[in-house]
């Protein structure tokens, strides 16, 4: 099992990145995935070459989430949608890119007014790329991070049997 966390939040080592990252070991320990490769993929880090068609390092990003079982999709909300950074890094992506992968779309934000951001704007981008959208998006308000177990744990009650089904393992 092949698990990629991708973040799209213009600031290296953020908020996102680690909520993102926790929500990974969380389905790992929930769905007893102890065996799963998890590479985690910060946007940040590799800012500067997003928009160079002919670097290395982003080419073989876009062909490691093409080739998970499961990405986790994470960004901060930034006018009511995600960053431009993630929109770049899948802009790369042809229509079935993404074909064969399961996503998860994850967004933290400030507001309650935001919560929808993650299934009206980029669930529809995944879906677009070809990928499997089984779950619930998760939306995280900055405020309620400290609370990360509790809202994980919330979350795999609800989404736990779509998600075991998607990747074809017992619940």
């Amino acid at each position: 099992m092949k698990i990629t966390v991708l973040v799209g939040n213009p600031g290296a080592k953020s908020r996102t990145l680690a909520l993102a990252q926790s929500l990974a070991e969380a389905i790992v320990s929930r769905l007893g995935l102890d065996d799963a490769a998890v590479q985690t993929i910060d946007l940040a880090d590799h800012a500067s070459e997003l928009f160079d068609w002919g670097s290395a390092t982003v080419s073989a990003f876009n062909t490691a989430v093409a080739g998970s079982d499961l990405v986790l999709v994470a960004s901060p909300t930034y006018k009511a949608a995600y960053t431009g950074m993630l929109k770049a890094f899948l802009d790369r992506y042809d229509t079935n890119g993404l074909a064969g992968v399961i996503a998860i779309p994850v967004m933290t934000g400030g507001s309650p007014a935001h919560m929808l951001a993650p299934d009206t704007t980029l669930r529809p981008l995944l879906v677009e790329l070809g990928a499997s959208v089984p779950t619930r998006s998760l939306y995280v308000m900055t405020s309620q991070l400290d609370g990360m177990d509790a809202i994980f744990s919330q979350w795999l009650d609800a989404n736990e049997r779509a998600l075991a089904g998607a990747l074809r393992i017992p619940a």
